[in-house]
């Protein structure tokens, strides 16, 4: 998902999920001012980047806010559907845009992984709301992360901090990677349980992405029951929380001549495939390595992690954490105990204590 919150005086609820539909709350700092939420099906007619602006128009999404077209948020976006939470002390205004002595809102992004959805986030291309949005492959971390580097510029928002999960850590990576340099203000980034380069999958017994990808192809695109979807997963080796999150992904069908009890899966499988792959091999080390100026990457290795961590990889991070000291850039390592894949489900509390230091 890609979520974007407003931050002061906003809670902090909902997930970040790959394999995490087990839904969990961080702490609550303050009530919430405003949600609002859209998705592609209720979509109005909006301002958008045109072809001719390609990459060089979103190359100021995470720099000082030159705009030149008009927007606010009573729209929905052409781009990807988003839901936008704002804290009771932070208020979004186009008055922002506009006059540049005004506090710009400490904006968070918080994106999810493979197979994951919008809550109180952003649905990535082919998930969820979003996959209605027609993409030009190929679907990859880049063109996802462009995506989102298009949405942040189209609702005027500057980011100061990016959290992805999974497949969106590599996508926050991949954002820096692309957005113009130097960044206006400092910007932190947290990968959570996920590496720069090669995706090495855990052992036999677990639950792995690719191989419920191809399990969930061999499934009718209707089905009469939810807990038919479970059974065959159950079947297949698939964990209870895993084939109970899957179906999350299924809405009632609403075609004509189609029986009230019948569901129908809201993602594009074919383009989450494509996704998946180029998770797998997409390699980011450039970024964690050579760290822009004002921005501090940082990694959070879950204790029981879904992936397997090389040792290779973590030397590699350790060494880029010296480095990039020297270069006033920022890389961190952090662990999250008891704790599997998904992070923020199976502790939040203690993810929650690890990430405030950004929010604060």
């Amino acid at each position: 998902m890609a979520a974007i919150s407003n931050l002061a005086g906003c809670s902090h609820g909902g997930n970040l999920g790959i394999f995490g539909e087990r839904r969990s709350q961080f702490p609550s700092t303050s009530g919430l001012k405003t949600r609002i939420s859209w998705s592609s099906k209720n979509q109005l007619a909006v301002g958008h980047l045109g072809k001719s602006d390609k990459n060089s128009g979103v190359r100021m999404a995470l720099v000082d806010a030159k705009t030149a077209r008009s927007g606010d948020f009573s729209k929905p976006s052409d781009i990807l559907a988003f839901d936008l939470v704002q804290g009771a002390l932070v208020k979004w205004s186009p008055a922002v845009v506009v006059d540049r002595s005004l506090p710009k809102p400490p904006t968070a992004v918080f994106l999810h992984g493979i197979l994951g959805s919008r809550k109180n986030w952003v649905d990535l291309r082919c998930h969820g709301d979003s996959a209605s949005i027609k993409k030009r492959g190929p679907h990859s971390v880049s063109s996802t992360a462009l995506d989102v580097l298009k949405l942040v510029q189209q609702l005027r928002l500057i980011p100061r901090v990016i959290v992805g999960h999974s497949f969106g850590g590599k996508v926050a990576l991949s954002m820096v990677d692309q957005a113009a340099k130097p960044f206006a203000r400092p910007v932190r980034v947290w990968v959570l349980d996920a590496t720069p380069g090669i995706v090495r999958p855990g052992g036999d017994g677990e639950d792995h992405p690719e191989e419920l990808i191809s399990v969930l192809s061999t499934l009718p695109k209707e089905v009469s029951s939810k807990q038919d979807v479970v059974d065959a997963l159950l079947q297949k080796g698939f964990s209870k929380d895993v084939a109970q999150w899957v179906v999350t992904n299924l809405r009632p069908t609403k075609s004509p001549g189609s029986s009230p009890s019948t569901f129908s899966w809201v993602f594009d499988l074919k383009g989450i495939a494509e996704m998946y792959k180029s998770y797998e091999e997409t390699n980011l080390w450039k970024i964690v390595e050579d760290v822009p100026r004002g921005v501090h990457v940082n990694f959070l290795k879950a204790e029981r992690s879904l992936h397997r961590w090389a040792l290779g990889d973590l030397q590699r991070i350790h060494a880029a954490e010296e480095l990039a000291v020297e270069e006033a850039g920022g890389v961190e390592m952090h662990v999250l105990e008891d704790a599997g894949h998904w992070v923020h489900a199976d502790n939040p509390d203690g993810l929650f204590r690890i990430l405030s230091s950004s929010f604060f």
